[in-house]
């Protein structure tokens, strides 16, 4: 499955040439939101570019516009939603949780002062390297702010696809595997 990030999905178009990577280099440089449509153009190329692969939103939608959205999209293109996947973690675990990652400065690698911390050593278990960088954003002011966003646009969607009977519920606070079994079961 191809992991469709809308994060990544901006930045990497920002930077493509194409008019819509133009257009949202324009609107992020402006400091302003990319609009759903611009974001729903960016999902529906990436779907044209592999129409017979199967695709996972990550971190979209998040509003219930950007839902009817996707849906409406899907429909003129013939396809549909297998499962919507519901990763339940309580509040408190969530912030303890992103406050400790960090992340490889050369290759992106992931780690987590609690579940997967950097080695003794200091080295990078993939390349090697000895960088680590934290988002200046994960920390717990900021994810306490982007958690009461997430009640007011985001939360809407549970009930709404729960009605449509897409709706599937994980325990996020289990261990790795647990979960990746738990979600493998849901895709099967």
């Amino acid at each position: 499955m191809t992991q469709l990030s809308t994060g990544d999905m901006l930045r990497e178009a920002r930077t493509s040439g194409t008019e819509m990577g133009n257009k949202v280099a324009a609107i992020m440089d402006a400091g302003e939101l990319v609009t759903d449509d611009i974001v729903i153009g960016l999902i529906e190329e990436k779907l044209e570019a592999d129409p017979n692969g199967s695709f996972i939103f990550d971190g979209f939608p998040r509003t219930l516009g950007q839902a009817d959205a996707l849906g409406a999209l899907l429909d003129r293109k013939g396809a549909k939603l297998d499962a919507v996947i519901e990763m339940q973690v309580d509040d408190d675990a969530l912030v303890s949780r992103i406050t400790a990652r960090s992340t490889c400065a050369n290759c992106g690698e992931g780690y987590n002062d609690i579940s997967k911390p950097i080695p003794a050593d200091g080295k990078c278990v993939k390349c090697g390297g000895t960088e680590f960088k934290r988002r200046a954003d994960d920390n717990e002011e900021s994810l306490r702010t982007r958690l009461m966003e997430y009640y007011k646009k985001t939360s809407p969607l549970i009930g709404y696809y729960y009605a449509k009977g897409d709706l599937q519920s994980v325990d996020g606070l289990g261990e790795i595997d647990e979960v990746k079994a738990a979600i493998a079961k849901i895709l099967d």
